[in-house]
């Protein structure tokens, strides 16, 4: 089997900070050290502790305070929809341990119902992963992936041990253009025990496809127990999203 690449410096050190905050030795409100502190003790560039950092601000994790520093970002309850969330930086930010399980893990030739999902013409190879992230050991969220080797053939081969598919691919393949599509739906028997729900439970379901410069990354479907979600956004009359 093929080694995955070397990952860039930047996303190196933005994994290590992120698994500080996931594991809790750097819990809400703590202060995250100086750029000039991180440059020493990875021994790289300001430039690339900063690109790290800023990283981790996009992702939610942190807060930037002018003339204060970065501090670790305070719990959030509720997620907007017009934004692609790292599950695992969501978890961490709220101040409870994270962790996943792969429960299915497939690469094949791509089927009638994977192209209608990846919006594509029957062709090619995906990569089909079914997991579960948890928060403080409590089911959080299922999430079905299919992800398109033509356009991240290094998934086939990466084990998925540092981050989640989603992280990773945040990480490693910009996107162009992503949609949603919410719906609430009934558990079925599954995904209830998955979840640790009642089978027939209300649950919130979005479904998601994001692009490069018009050729389909992946499709997701993530399904959250209806009774501890919700979805929100907030919009000006002329259409600017806060």
């Amino acid at each position: 089997m093929a080694e995955s690449p070397a990952l860039p410096r930047y996303l190196e050190i933005q994994r290590d900070l992120q698994e500080k905050i996931a594991s809790g030795e750097w819990g809400p409100g703590s202060r995250v050290p100086a750029e000039h502190e991180l440059q020493a003790l990875y021994q790289c560039s300001r430039m690339t502790v900063n690109k790290a950092i800023s990283a981790l601000a996009g992702a939610g994790l942190i807060t930037r305070r002018r003339r204060s520093g970065s501090f670790v970002a305070s719990p959030k309850s509720h997620e907007t929809i017009l934004q692609i969330h790292d599950i695992q930086a969501e978890i961490a930010a709220s101040g409870r341990p994270y962790r996943f399980e792969i429960l299915a893990r497939q690469s094949r030739k791509m089927t009638d119902e994977d192209a209608k999902r990846l919006g594509l013409a029957r062709s090619g190879e995906i990569l089909a992963l079914v997991l579960v992230h948890f928060a403080a050991n409590r089911p959080f969220v299922h999430e079905e992936r299919l992800l398109n080797l033509a356009v991240v053939p290094d998934a086939a081969t990466e084990s998925f041990s540092a981050a989640p598919p989603g992280t990773w691919l945040l990480g490693r393949v910009p996107w162009t253009d992503a949609e949603h599509t919410i719906s609430a739906e009934a558990a079925d028997a599954a995904i209830a025990a998955r979840l640790g729900i009642p089978a027939g439970a209300p649950c919130l379901v979005m479904e998601r496809r994001t692009w490069q410069a018009g050729a389909t990354i992946t499709w997701a479907r993530l399904t959250y127990p209806g009774a501890t979600h919700s979805l929100t956004s907030r919009f000006s009359p002329g259409g600017a999203m806060t």
